[in-house]
């Protein structure tokens, strides 16, 4: 009787080392159940009851292989072929990109040294009337003709001269759409950073087809020593700029005989001393 049990035994192992792990697994548990009843058949000298036990040992073990079988399937590994998460990089090589959020936007071309901007000139009609010349002049620079009358309205204009920049600052952005001028006043004795703003406001507004208007008073030399002088005040039209702004282009209805010149722009900031201008 032992040696046909120890003979089934070593069937039983050679079967099972070609199995899949959980069937060692499930084998060997069954292997244990069978040593165990042919140990208890070894100690006992009858023939009988070894029968009877080694019996009861095989009953036994269908049910115990059958629970070490499914125990040992559900702790084997899955099989990378079953699983439907076992391909990640199929499912990332389908995902789209992200953005490239450190692509920056393209800047803006740099602005021309020099522009002079095409316009039409007119002198002043009346000795009050700078105002609207100097608001047709520039409007001429955008490609708007009109006339100093058809001005003489949106700046509230008369015989006292026309009140501020921010008349010409509305009289100039009826005419357009958009709205694209704005006031820019400098109250009191021109500081640096007026002279540098007034400077980028004429590089911007000329670059973009558009005329500056200006309210002076006082006295100012231009680029040529000629010297001009308005007590009063006066309206002038800024058409252009050289130097990277740093010297400007004045159309001035004044004075037919000189229509135009060139000014620094420290000066005509200095000039604008407790006024301002439209740009």
């Amino acid at each position: 009787m032992e040696e046909h049990v120890k003979h089934h035994l070593k069937r039983q192992l050679r079967r099972l080392a070609t199995e899949r792990p959980y069937q060692i697994i499930a084998g060997s548990a069954a292997a244990l159940v069978l040593a165990g009843g042919t140990g208890a058949a070894l100690t006992t000298t009858d023939d009988s009851p070894v029968r009877q036990q080694h019996t009861a040992s095989v009953a036994e073990l269908a049910p115990r292989l059958g629970d070490a079988a499914a125990e040992a399937k559900l702790a084997a590994p899955a099989s990378p072929s079953a699983s439907p998460s076992a391909s990640p990089s199929a499912k990332a090589s389908t995902a789209k990109a992200d953005p490239d959020v450190t692509k920056k936007a393209k800047p803006k071309p740099k602005p021309p040294s020099t522009k002079i901007l095409r316009y039409t000139y007119q002198a002043q009609t009346a000795y009050w009337n700078c105002g609207p010349a100097a608001v047709r002049n520039a409007l001429s620079a955008s490609g708007v003709e009109t006339t100093q009358d058809a001005m003489v309205a949106p700046l509230n204009a008369g015989e006292n001269g026309t009140n501020s920049a921010e008349d010409t600052t509305r009289g100039l952005n009826q005419m357009v759409k958009g709205s694209p001028w704005r006031t820019h006043m400098i109250p009191g004795p021109a500081t640096p950073a007026q002279m540098d703003q007034l400077q980028a406001d004429v590089v911007k507004a000329v670059t973009d087809g558009r005329g500056v208007v200006a309210n002076i008073v006082g006295s100012a030399t231009d680029a040529d020593g000629g010297w001009h002088s308005f007590p009063g005040g006066h309206y002038i039209a800024v058409v252009g700029y050289k130097n990277d702004g740093r010297t400007v282009r004045i159309a001035d209805s004044a004075d037919p005989s000189l229509p135009a010149y060139w000014i620094s722009t420290i000066d005509l900031a200095n000039w604008m001393a407790t006024r301002g201008y439209s740009a």
